[in-house]
């Protein structure tokens, strides 16, 4: 064909697809979304760029698709966010921080990844997921805007890239007080990144993670996430081992904004008493975090507000400086950190509800306990919170693990429950027939996810050699096996969010708390 008659042929079959809103269903945007490049080519690339030393592009990308949509990067300065990045607990993190602001009444929009059930979780406004209705109208605006302004077929943002474009058109348009917004990899060339005026910045607890992209070292896996703090913004962390709070501190320095160590949860006065559904370390070094991270927010918030108001009654003529010394003068200065907490943050704390995070769920037929744990260090707090829980005698473990991860790493803290009875290594999807219309579609191959199943399953036995091995094609098949063989049975299912969300869609699909 030649160039002209390409040109004709593409024009022709853009003009077919687009589609008015009306007409566009929830599942028609999954199967368009799930047609884009997959996460996982876009992990191979910017691993292929590592290699051969190739800039990444991905936020000169993310620049170009937002504009395509209509939103220049002064319109999203504009939006005003608190920024998540870490390896352990950023999602939960981010979850309580969303709810604290909320129970403050500011208008809240939330991005997370991955999700569970249905891709829609991953963008939320005031707490709740997009409707369906909702999610497919604003997908389909932002499809259309997208294929309409293809240079050549197939340029357009990768799956990831095309709902971090969506998540910042919709909090735009519905005008939020405020977005949290969690890091897909790393940080430093994350496409959330392409955020250029952040005011609030959270670092969660740091391990090794995505290792063959982030560095090999604490140090380097530190530096990539520390490339989300923006000049003058407010950072926030945990305790965090040295020479990773090395890193830290420099990349703050560098960029010229404070760097701010968290207290210890059990520090804190609370105005109403304070009882957190999980009793974890973990969990309440990330709801130290939380509270940080929202009350900081809030605060810039108040002088932002003092700020605009006292300009109007000047006439504009004053500068920031001297609002600072003035409230400075007066002693007004809200401390950096709160050690005294209100009704409101306690309810947020309260009411937050995060699936798949030490979550419970008990059925008729046994009680299950599910952990999206994949690194190291979350799979020993995960094993650690299974015993803490579990009363029955009888255990049965469900595992996969995805993508680059040390499946034997993450197996190795579970040596120290004692004695599952069985344990099935599945492919993380909920049936063995999944479409692109699927919600979990996985562009993998099954050959390749089953041989990968096998890998794991020789690894336990390696290490036990005690429990029966079970190798099965769908979580389906795995709980159908629970149901029928291992009656009043403590189930844990972890190593991966994507096959807790499988199991979820099966045992809880409307995601409501055990």
């Amino acid at each position: 064909m030649t160039s002209v008659g390409f040109g004709r042929a593409f024009l022709v079959s853009r003009l077919h697809f687009k589609m008015s809103s009306s007409k566009f269903t929830y599942e028609d945007a999954v199967q368009k979304l799930n047609l884009l490049q997959s996460n996982k080519s876009t992990i191979e690339q910017i691993r292929k760029d590592i290699r051969t030393g190739q800039k990444c592009t991905n936020l000169e990308d993310m620049k170009n698709y937002l504009l395509r949509t209509g939103v220049s990067l002064s319109m999203l300065d504009q939006l005003s966010v608190v920024h998540v990045a870490g390896t352990k607990g950023k999602g939960s993190t981010s979850a309580m921080c969303e709810s604290i602001l909320r129970t403050h009444g500011y208008r809240t929009g939330f991005y997370s990844s991955p999700h569970l059930v249905e891709v829609r979780e991953r963008i939320r406004l005031d707490g709740s997921t997009l409707k369906r209705n909702q999610f497919a109208e604003y997908f389909c605006q932002v499809y259309n805007a997208l294929h309409d302004t293809q240079t050549f077929e197939g340029d357009m943002p990768k799956y990831f890239a095309f709902l971090t474009v969506l998540a910042f058109n919709v909090f735009l348009k519905e005008k939020v007080d405020v977005a949290i917004v969690e890091v897909g990899i790393g940080g430093i060339v994350d496409y959330t990144n392409i955020l250029r005026k952040v005011p609030v910045v959270g670092i969660t607890a740091l391990g090794l993670d995505h290792t063959s992209i982030l560095g090999n070292t604490l140090p380097e896996i530190a530096g990539a996430k520390a490339g989300i703090m923006k000049r003058g913004c407010e950072a926030f962390t945990v305790n965090q081992p040295p020479e990773a709070m090395d890193v830290l501190r420099n990349a703050s320095s560098n960029v010229e904004c404070s760097l701010n160590v968290v207290p210890d949860f059990n520090t804190y006065k609370f105005q109403n008493g304070c009882k957190l559904s999980i009793k974890l370390e973990a969990y309440q070094i990330n709801a130290s975090l939380a509270i940080q991270l929202s009350h900081a927010w809030m605060r810039l918030a108040r002088r932002n507000a003092s700020y605009t108001l006292l300009r109007k009654q000047m006439n504009g003529n004053i500068t920031t400086d001297g609002i600072e010394t003035t409230n400075t003068a007066k002693g007004n200065e809200e401390p950096v950190l709160v050690d005294t907490l209100t009704k409101e943050t306690v309810l947020g704390l309260k009411e937050c509800e995060w699936p798949g995070r030490y979550h419970i769920i008990k059925t008729d037929y046994g009680q299950f306990y599910l952990d999206g744990a994949h690194t190291k260090e979350s799979m020993e707090i995960c094993a650690q919170w299974f015993l803490e829980n579990n009363r029955q005698h009888r255990k049965v473990l469900i595992f996969s693990a995805t993508g680059d991860r040390n499946a034997e790493m993450l197996l190795k803290p579970l040596m120290n429950i004692d004695y599952f009875e069985t344990v099935f290594f599945v492919i993380p999807t909920a049936y063995t027939e999944v479409t692109k219309k699927s919600d979990n579609y996985s562009a993998m191959e099954h050959k390749e996810l089953l041989s990968r199943c096998k890998n794991h399953a020789s690894m336990w036995e390696n290490l036990n050699g005690k429990s029966k091995i079970v190798v099965l094609q769908c979580v389906a098949d795995a709980l159908t096996s629970v149901k029928n063989n291992y009656p009043n049975t403590s189930v844990l299912i972890t190593g991966s969010l994507h096959l807790v969300g499988a199991a979820l869609s099966i045992i809880d699909p409307n995601l409501s708390k055990g």
